[in-house]
């Protein structure tokens, strides 16, 4: 077996740091080599200071490895991070500045105008940006981000539609308590409630979602050209995004149409075979009552999003179901297919 890349997890305590380590105990081309985190988690071992949450064992290789400073002394090249994006603002391009290749699951840089935001079934062609960032940075450091994870199971289920002409889209989230990470909301506020407000998440949703399906054009990324509302709700579901969406097109392709474009759907991943990708990366449910969290949120190892419920719409032209893992598809798994891509085309070499 050919030696690993080793790699990095900044906030590798919380529960995207946790799901970073999960995922990447096996993975065939990288093995953490080392954790950091706050300074009260600085100098313990990992065991001690994460409270491990993951429904599977603490991998051993590195329950013993001690918490490293939130420092690029010392680190990998290759960065995972899973930062508050108000620490992450400040220290994310310290490391990017000082040659890393960070790939991150926070919010800070994402609309930034040399930064991609990749999904890579959806802009793969994204990470070109990287080459005005090395221009800027003046080495061989760079930010990667992936998307708010609400956005990135309604751009799944839109990018296949893109060849209709996409006008206006509507979207309604109700969205998994672990997407608050941990402790997260309160028992009292969420059981047998819906909280209609989570704070900057439709604003990330409408922005980010423009951006994913947008155009790069020279050294600029151009938005996609449709009117797009999002509506975001935390309900009471352990883990996976579920979204109803409402959609204009350009073109009026019939319902077997629509359904096709997403069960055909593939891209660079599924061509590359990159370990994380999965075989189908958007699924169509048959069944009037799928998808639903319970059910379908493990489809693809946690990397599908399952679409369902498509049906005319009095409104715009079509309406329909979607769901995807918020902390697999939606945060750690989506980071790992972004490095997964930057390995294949070179970008870590």
């Amino acid at each position: 077996m050919p030696k690993r890349i080793p790699v990095g997890i900044l906030g590798a305590t919380g529960v995207v740091g946790q799901r970073f380590v999960q995922m990447l105990e096996h993975h065939p081309w990288f093995e953490v080599a080392w954790l950091a985190a706050s300074d009260r988690s600085e100098g313990r071992p990992y065991k001690e200071a994460a409270h491990w949450r993951m429904k599977t064992p603490l991998p051993a290789a590195v329950a013993e490895m001690t918490v490293s400073p939130a420092k690029p002394e010392g680190a990998p090249r290759v960065i995972f991070a899973a930062l508050d994006a108000s620490i992450a603002a400040e220290l994310e391009p310290r490391f990017a500045d000082a040659g890393h290749a960070l790939v991150t699951n926070s919010s800070a840089l994402r609309m930034k105008s040399d930064v991609p935001l990749v999904v890579p079934e959806v802009n793969p062609g994204h990470i070109k940006m990287l080459e005005c960032q090395a221009w800027r940075r003046k080495s061989k450091g760079f930010v990667v981000t992936n998307p708010n994870c609400s956005a990135i199971g309604l751009v799944m289920a839109l990018a296949p539609l893109q060849q209709f002409g996409i006008e206006t889209v509507i979207a309604v989230t109700m969205q998994a308590v672990s997407g608050a990470g941990y402790p997260g909301v309160a028992s009292l506020d969420i059981l047998g409630n819906v909280i209609p407000y989570i704070p900057k998440e439709e604003e990330k949703m409408e922005e980010e979602t423009l951006k994913l399906l947008g155009q790069l054009e020279g050294s600029k990324f151009v938005p996609a050209p449709f009117a797009m509302s999002a509506h975001c709700n935390r309900v009471a579901v352990e883990d996976g995004h579920t979204e109803s969406v409402s959609i204009k097109l350009k073109k009026k392709p019939a319902a077997a149409e629509i359904i096709a474009a997403w069960n055909e759907f593939r891209s660079d991943p599924q061509e590359l075979k990159l370990p994380s990708a999965p075989t189908q990366p958007v699924c169509y449910l048959d069944a009037v009552d799928r998808p639903q969290p319970r059910l379908d949120v493990d489809a693809g190892n946690g990397m599908t999003a399952s679409v369902g419920r498509l049906r005319p719409c009095n409104v715009l032209d079509w309406k329909f179901t979607v769901l995807s893992h918020n902390t697999i598809r939606g945060a750690a798994g989506a980071a790992i297919l972004n490095a997964e891509l930057l390995k294949a085309r070179g970008y870590l070499d």
